[in-house]
Parts: C-alpha cells; structure tokens; sequence
C-alpha cells in the first residue's frame, strides 16, 4: 500500500522552521543599526510566510492522499483511492504555485480541495488566528513588494495611520515573535488534528 502523506510531519517543519527563524533574528540583532533590524526582520517575516505556505500546501495534499473522497465531496469526480503526492499537489497548484491572498484567501483556496468541515478550513477559520494571519500575508507582501498598495493593506491589517516598512513594525515590542507563536499554535493544531 502507498505511503500516506504525513500532514503531522509537515506541521512538525513549520514549527521548527518558525523557531529557526527567532533564533536568527536573536543571533543576528544584537549590535546591528535600526535600519538593519528592519531588513532583517523584513527577510524573517518572507522566510515565515514561505515555510507557513508549504505547511498549508503540504496539509492540503495530505488531506486529498489521506483520503480522496475529500477532493470528491467538492469536484464531484471520484479518483482513485491511492493518488501519489505529486498527482495531489498538480491538482491543487494546476502545475503552478500554491497562493493566496490573506486568511479568506486562504480559507477559500483551502475550501476548494476539502470540505468546509475539514478540520484544515476549521483550524484556519478560527478567530484566535485571524489577526496573525491577516498580518503575516500583509506584511509579507508589503515586505516583498513595498509598494503603495501591500502598504495600505499592512496598515489596514495592523490597524496604524503609518508604517514605514514592514520590518520596522514587527521589530518592536516581539511582534515578530507574536505573529511566530500565533502561527506555531496553529500548526500544532493541524497536527493535532491530522491522522498521519
């Protein structure tokens, strides 16, 4: 019989990509200039957002290897009992990359593979991690991009008048490490959750 995705594996590497990423920030910060702080927490926040992306592309062929009446229950097609990895992951990325725009993003790009009781859409839908998740993708994006409108958006998701940079925002008062313990609560969640 074929090996079964591991959704608990893959929740496991978040949190210990997560705490990778704040022992970074506390190994390189010390002695560096505000304005260095600020890039390299706007690199962090780039790198968190990369690892949550593959944890949650990662649950989602799970959830359809694990069990492919998931992927039914939406597309009305029955598939085989036994798909490989790679024939989930083709189809939920259609041969391309896995993204989404913010939590309702997520959870809309999520509903389309499983159903809405899943516990991967139960998890992401909960309040508890709306804030860290409107955040991460805003600031992510913002980080990324700089532009006037992932600014506006950082703003609108922080709820602050200004902001200059992503990096300068998650740099004071550990809110790098909020949006970090946030996530990994998720993460152990899903894993929790997971059958494999």
């Amino acid at each position: 019989m074929p090996k079964k995705k591991s959704v608990k594996k893959a929740a496991r590497s978040f949190v210990a990509h997560a705490e990778e990423l704040t022992k970074f920030l506390g190994a390189v910060c010390p002695g560096l200039s505000e304005d260095h702080r600020s890039w390299v927490h706007d690199y962090a926040i780039v790198r968190l957002y990369r690892g949550f992306e593959r944890m949650i592309l990662e649950a989602l062929v799970g959830a359809v290897n694990n069990d492919t009446s998931t992927l039914a229950v939406k597309t009305g097609i029955r598939f085989p009992k036994h798909l490989t990895d790679e024939v989930c992951e083709y189809l939920i990325t259609h041969g391309g990359y896995f993204d989404f725009k913010g939590r309702s993003g997520l959870i809309q790009q999520a509903e389309r593979y499983v159903p809405k009781g899943h516990y991967v859409v139960a998890i992401v839908k909960k309040s508890a991690y709306t804030a860290a998740l409107d955040q991460l993708c805003s600031l992510r994006n913002f980080a990324a991009h700089s532009s006037s409108i992932s600014k506006a958006r950082a703003k609108e998701a922080l709820g602050v008048k200004n902001i200059s940079s992503a990096g300068s925002w998650l740099k004071k008062q550990n809110r790098f490490g909020g949006i970090v313990d946030s996530l990994k609560r998720l993460a152990s969640e899903i894993e929790a959750g997971a059958p494999y």
